[in-house]
């Protein structure tokens, strides 16, 4: 490695990339209202933690919502705008937000495509690590589905982790039940 390539590894941030609906709010199905989102206990404190110790924080999110006709993309940036300020206010701080409407099955017209965004494929997170100079190896996922842990393990994301809530959860060593369980991993 020349002394420009470690450098240039040297200026790469790491980034804690969030899924939304599950991790960030209680999925209760196409969220698009203020009046529908409610966080999750532990994210602003998950948030603030990572900020605090030099992470970026990036959400990356499929949302066929949008694809399937069931609301906007103006709808989805209104409410994430809102949840950006929400984090300001607790704390924290989003630095980006990646979201895939796209749908290979469900989505209509335009938005009925097999897209290398939509999760499981990592093509958001490719996106972000390139818009953000990410450094992916030192980076952190935590997603509520097996194809968000896919789409990070694709990526090259050295920690990739599943949150499960479920009565029935996993218990494997990459699951935690309790988001504030991330924040030893900062």
């Amino acid at each position: 490695m020349s002394d420009s390539d470690d450098a240039l590894l040297r200026t790469k941030t790491r980034a804690l990339f969030l899924d939304r609906d599950g991790v960030i709010n209680h999925d209760t199905g196409y969220v698009h209202r203020i009046a529908d989102f409610t966080f999750l206990s532990g994210i602003f404190e998950l948030v603030s933690a990572a900020k605090a110790a030099g992470y970026l924080v990036i959400i990356v999110t499929n949302q066929a919502g949008i694809g399937r006709g069931l609301y906007t993309a103006a709808d989805f940036h209104e409410l994430m705008d809102w949840v950006g300020r929400q984090f300001r206010e607790n704390g924290g701080a989003i630095d980006g937000v990646y979201y895939c409407p796209n749908h290979p099955v469900h989505g209509v017209g335009r938005f009925r495509v097999d897209c290398p965004n939509r999760k499981p494929q990592p093509g958001m997170i490719y996106q972000a690590a390139n818009d953000h100079n990410i450094d992916l190896a030192r980076s952190i996922l935590v997603g509520d589905k097996s194809t968000d842990i896919a789409a990070g393990r694709a990526a090259g994301i050295s920690k990739c982790i599943l949150l499960s809530l479920g009565e029935e959860a996993d218990k494997g060593p990459d699951t935690i039940r309790d988001l504030r369980d991330v924040i030893s991993l900062l």
